[in-house]
């Protein structure tokens, strides 16, 4: 059974944030840990950002056509993510506490 970077194990409930419809919250459970150096990168740059465990987050908005960009509102900022950064930040719906 693989770990996340938090040593944690995923719930098998959750679901990838690109998957996540627009406005329901949700609780991010952690960042996947990818292969490809460019990807490690990306998700260094997420969790520094703040997509960690425990965080309360929701899609806000979506472009089109395809969902892409994702308009994500973490905490009291708004990111703009590309589907492929959102697939990679696994939450569970519904959140204990946001704001």
């Amino acid at each position: 059974m693989q770990t996340n970077n938090f040593g944690a194990v995923p719930a098998a409930s959750g679901v990838r944030l690109d998957q996540l419809p627009d406005n329901q919250w949700a609780t991010v459970l952690d960042v996947a840990r990818p292969e490809g150096a460019d990807d490690r990168e990306l998700v260094l740059r997420l969790t520094e950002i703040g997509f960690v465990p425990g965080e309360a987050v929701r899609i806000v908005a979506s472009g089109l056509p395809g969902r892409e960009p994702l308009a994500v509102r973490l905490g009291h900022t708004t990111f703009a993510l590309r589907r492929h950064e959102a697939a990679l930040i696994h939450v569970t719906p519904g959140a204990a506490t946001h704001g």
